[in-house]
């Protein structure tokens, strides 16, 4: 298995490579002591790969069995509770179509934390991994930000497909080489069924938790 490349930039080295909607109603007493935050979020790929579903199976929506292309990007919101705090997502659904690159980097201003989206069967759209995250760190005024990959479709999975080894230590080959020392989860996931959807949401609310606490 070859890794992805990251590109040589100013912001990292080259390097190798059943979700619904909380229905949570807090009582007076918790409110006191909850913390409400909102944070703005992007979900990162080529074309294809899941992301609008994933962004509604998290939503509680049903699967999309037509794939249609998101145009910029398509923003959502969600509120869930995590660790005691109340969460409020702001998701944006980055388009990824490479036609649109000019227009979608606009997006990518004030996010806190992105999840990354391949397809586990599509080799192309893993190694085009670090040339979404470049983008991202390059356009969101703050530079390394926490994000967490995700190899989606897992429920397709085949003796082709990219090997859950491989991602995570491509995972933590992204991690080693970044200033900011931030934890790089990888997780495989199926929006079809619901197959860690909402951990891969939660996973990246915490870890920008440690970075607001």
């Amino acid at each position: 298995m070859h890794f992805p490349q990251f590109r040589h930039t100013s912001l990292i080295p080259d390097i190798a490579p059943k979700a619904q909607q909380s229905n949570y109603k807090p009582t007076e007493l918790h409110l006191n002591w909850m913390r409400n935050i909102r944070l703005k979020i992007a979900l990162l790929g080529d074309a294809g790969v899941g992301k609008t579903s994933l962004r509604r199976s998290f939503m509680g929506q049903s699967f999309a069995t037509q794939h249609l292309m998101t145009i910029g990007a398509d923003f959502s919101t969600a509120q869930f509770e995590l660790e005691g705090d109340s969460i409020t997502y702001q998701i944006w659904d980055i388009a990824g179509d490479q036609s649109l690159s000019r227009i979608r980097t606009q997006f990518y201003n004030g996010i806190k934390g992105a999840l990354c989206v391949f397809d586990i069967n599509r080799q192309d759209s893993y190694l085009n991994i670090p040339t979404w995250i470049n983008e991202m760190w390059q356009h969101n005024g703050q530079g390394e930000i926490p994000l967490v990959l995700l190899g989606n479709k897992s429920d397709l999975r085949s003796e082709g497909s990219v090997s859950l080894e491989s991602a995570e230590e491509y995972a933590r080959q992204i991690q080693d080489s970044m200033k900011k020392r931030y934890k790089i989860t990888y997780l495989d996931t199926s929006a079809k069924n619901g197959f860690n959807v909402q951990e891969a949401f939660e996973a990246l609310a915490h870890q920008i938790l440690l970075t607001i606490d």
